[in-house]
């Protein structure tokens, strides 16, 4: 058995684990259907109460004109920058060099589009406003990730996030927001999502991350925008005969866990902590800006993988299914935390961290 199977058996075994809302399966939508009359009838080709209702209902919450649901994130960011550069007739839009678009879609921006990217920043920082004033290229659209994911989740402050929106006004560059993790962050800024999203033309949101839906998400802008979006996604062939299952998960999950996400950025910070009190162990950013953070092992992926399966075997905790060969030194995992953090016993997250902390030891 390799260690990556040995480490994924072990974490399966466990009676807590530290990250996520839970296992995804049935259940999870079957629970989210409990609370739907059943007379309640199916949307057809993107019309119908029960999409135009949670469409107008994330409009308002997100603070713009109207906003349309996709059933993914990838096709609704492409779909708003082709837009974006359409109306500018200029196919050039800006982004971090570990976006989404960029090193998970196999270039269907490029490919399907016709679009070129031009990246903004250091890999391993967040884009800043000297980052755009400098750029050589002119651009259609500036896309942000907030948070920036594969950084481990780390942002701008707001001073930064208000020259960018205002300096692109001024130059007549749109701001996209990827915002799959949105509702995440916002604890951190201490705003509203429609305070954040009125400094963007338009915005994407997710609803199976922090929220913990089925799939689905939400693009939001200006009236004219969202309808020649929702001609992109007839395109796209993103107008299934219905998209309800994804709708009720997405509205269910929404209303059960918006409120908790101040729970969630506090417990990050909680446990970031405690992995940093750790020999060899460090996170990415030190203190989390949202409820997600990267965890990096002073070790080689293969001599870590068999250290945590016997430390979910000792306490019952799991950290993590996998980790990720970062050089011949050292690996990492992304942890996001959500309803399951809750439920694990303070003695138990204390045995577990002063048990990784002698394990570490050992190895130097």
């Amino acid at each position: 058995m390799s260690g990556n199977d040995l480490l994924l058996k072990a974490f399966k075994q466990t009676k807590y684990q530290l990250s996520g809302h839970g296992v995804r399966d049935i259940q999870t939508l079957k629970k989210a259907f409990e609370h739907y009359r059943d007379e309640q009838e199916s949307d057809m080709y993107g019309k119908g109460k029960i999409i135009e209702e949670f469409q107008e209902k994330m409009a308002n919450y997100l603070g713009k004109e109207s906003a349309v649901f996709f059933p993914s994130g990838t096709m609704a960011q492409q779909i708003a920058l082709r837009i974006w550069c359409d109306r500018k007739e200029l196919k050039k839009v800006a982004y971090h060099p570990l976006c989404h678009l960029e090193i998970h879609e196999q270039d269907g921006l490029k490919k399907l589009h016709h679009i070129e990217p031009i990246l903004l920043a250091d890999k391993d920082s967040v884009i800043q406003l000297e980052d755009i004033v400098n750029m050589k290229e002119e651009i259609a659209c500036l896309l942000l990730e907030l948070p920036q994911r594969e950084i481990g989740g780390q942002l701008p402050d707001s001073k930064t996030l208000e020259s960018i929106s205002s300096y692109c006004r001024e130059k007549g560059i749109k701001l996209h927001l990827d915002g799959a993790r949105l509702f995440e962050i916002l604890p951190f800024y201490q705003k509203s999502a429609a305070e954040i999203c009125a400094l963007f033309d338009s915005v994407y949101v997710s609803f199976y991350k922090g929220i913990g839906g089925i799939a689905g998400a939400i693009l939001a802008g200006e009236k004219d925008f969202i309808e020649e979006s929702k001609i992109w996604k007839r395109r796209h062939g993103g107008d299934l005969i219905s998209l309800y299952p994804y709708i009720v998960s997405a509205d269910y999950y929404f209303n059960q866990r918006i409120h908790k996400m101040v729970q969630y950025f506090e417990e990050a910070k909680e446990l970031a902590h405690l992995f940093n009190q750790c020999n060899m162990v460090s996170t990415r950013p030190i203190e989390p800006v949202s409820n997600m953070f990267h965890v990096h092992f002073s070790l080689p992926k293969e001599k870590m993988e068999p250290i945590l399966a016997d430390l979910y075997h000792e306490t019952g905790i799991g950290l993590t299914s996998y980790v990720r060969e970062i050089d011949s030194d050292e690996c990492y995992y992304e942890l996001s935390i959500g309803d399951q953090f809750a439920d694990v016993p303070k003695e138990k997250l204390k045995q577990v961290f002063q048990l990784l902390d002698e394990k570490m030891r050992e190895q130097q």
